[in-house]
């Protein structure tokens, strides 16, 4: 049997060229600005759309759905800010997998992002329909008919709206880094202060009573109501993907997940206690713009809650444009290794950014956003990525015993523990998501094993420049492969 196809963590650095400028691409991203991308790819539909989901299975109770959502995504967190400083390379996910466990499971890793990111974009969108449609109302009283913002699934024929924020986070992320990190900081201040000034207004008209009964479906609802939070929290793994634009990537990716990871935990449970205590669980349970609505019956206007719905549009524009920007930067880096066809890799010398890549995937998961319905994406992209994310933390065990000597900013702590429970955490969540979607997902794995085995194994420039074997040293870096220019668009 073949040794596995294991790339040290030395040669991703020195191909992507990630202690000095990465393959092309810009640092321009300092710690602000990373925690402001963080923000915006984790906060949007999961909150101002999904807490309906995840109030209707485990009532007031969400909150500690919320936290255990949380706990699962910390210790993979201390993995990925682990991993990210000591590999700041744009692969994320991939890359870690594929110094710690090998070509073929960091290609099905990388498959596993493409469904994370792609469906999460689609979804995402479909979310920032609904909430056009709730702004549009409350400010001139007309709404896009449901036949132009909605998908078949829904009652309707194609979401115009998802398709036109895709396009308009294309265009901003072809422009270059710098404007989509300033976008993005801006709109993740928009959509914190929308946020707060939310809670002050729930928490006006807060009633004990509302908390009652606490858990109405039990230890089954809270563990429900976890697998639907999760998805809220999808993202914060996409700070790894800025490892080759970011100023000090070994110090401020780290940082920058921990940070985020804390300020978004408390913030939606904060909304989550300020919603439902204003007007129970239930009520919130069954409205999807359920922000919006909670606004509108403490004020007896429609004004606040048009307000609201202006914060989520801008906090759910952000999440699209900083996906978008993580899933362009995973295909750049599987094309440089030869894993995907190699205009992933294009970079415009003018712009610094991968124009065709991010163009490509712009169309593409524009489809399922113009036909696809909210809830028939989640639970896939809730068990790709919890697959994902128990992937890293056997990776970080992995490296800890090949390579313990690797220069790592951050550690985890309470190793191997922690790891361990992050595994522990991720599978208990898969199994939530029921039998149905592991056979959704199984199917999925196949098609990417499929491909892999007929077109990445085959194009692997590991295979053709750096050779095979597992290098617990840094191995000598071939011209054919760390040298090798990327090309321009």
């Amino acid at each position: 049997m073949p040794a596995p196809r294991i790339k040290s963590p030395q040669l991703l650095v020195a191909e992507s060229g990630a202690d000095r400028e990465g393959h092309g691409l810009k640092r321009t991203m300092g710690l602000f600005q990373l925690i402001c991308f963080g923000v915006g790819a984790i906060v949007g539909t999961g909150i101002f759309v999904g807490l309906s989901s995840s109030v209707a299975q485990a009532g007031p109770a969400v909150v500690i759905s919320y936290i255990l959502a949380a706990i699962t995504c910390v210790f993979t967190a201390f993995s990925f800010a682990e991993l990210g400083g000591a590999i700041p390379v744009s692969g994320s996910s991939y890359s870690f997998a594929y110094a710690g466990l090998g070509e073929t499971t960091a290609f099905l890793v990388g498959w596993c992002l493409l469904l994370e990111y792609g469906i999460s974009i689609s979804a995402v969108a479909v979310g920032w329909s609904e909430y056009v449609n709730e702004l549009l109302h409350s400010l001139t009283g007309w709404q896009i008919p449901a036949a132009l913002s909605a998908g078949p699934g829904d009652g309707g024929i194609v979401n115009l709206p998802a398709v036109i924020v895709i396009a308009m986070a294309s265009v901003l992320l072809v422009r270059g880094v710098r404007e989509s990190a300033r976008a993005t900081a801006a709109m993740a201040a928009v959509k914190l202060v929308i946020l707060l000034a939310f809670c002050a207004i729930g928490y006006s008209a807060f009633k004990h009573g509302n908390l009652t009964p606490f858990s109405p479906a039990g230890l089954g609802g809270i563990g429900a109501g976890t697998t639907a939070a999760f998805f809220s929290y999808i993202g914060f793994d996409a700070i790894t993907t800025a490892g080759e634009e970011a100023k000090n990537p070994r110090r401020d990716i780290p940082i920058a997940i921990l940070v985020c990871m804390g300020l978004v935990t408390l913030l939606y449970c904060a909304v989550a206690v300020a919603a439902i205590g204003a007007i129970g669980g239930k009520e919130v349970g069954s409205r999807s713009a359920a922000l919006s609505y909670v606004v509108n019956e403490v004020t007896g206007s429609a004004i606040g809650g048009g307000v609201i719905a202006f914060g989520a549009v801008v906090a759910i524009a952000s999440v699209v444009l900083a996906v978008m920007y993580g899933q362009t930067r995973i295909l750049l880096s599987m094309s440089r290794d030869g894993l995907v066809p190699r205009v992933f890799e294009k970079v415009s010398p003018k712009t610094s950014t991968p124009v065709a890549g991010t163009l490509i995937v712009a169309v593409v998961f524009a489809i399922p956003a113009a036909f696809a319905s909210l809830d028939a994406t989640v639970n896939l992209c809730t068990i790709g990525t919890l697959a994902i994310m128990a992937v890293v933390n056997i990776a970080v065990i992995a490296l800890r015993r090949r390579q313990p000597d690797l220069k790592r900013g951050f550690r985890v702590p309470l190793y191997p523990v922690a790891p361990l429970l992050g595994v522990a955490f991720c599978l208990y969540l898969m199994y939530e998501t029921g039998w149905q979607t592991w056979v959704q997902f199984a199917v999925f794995l196949a098609v990417g094993l499929g491909i892999y085995f007929a077109y990445g194994r085959r194009h692997s420039l590991m295979a053709k420049g750096a050779g095979n074997g597992v290098s617990a040293e840094a191995p000598e870096v071939t011209p054919s492969v760390a040298e090798r220019e990327p090309q321009a668009v």
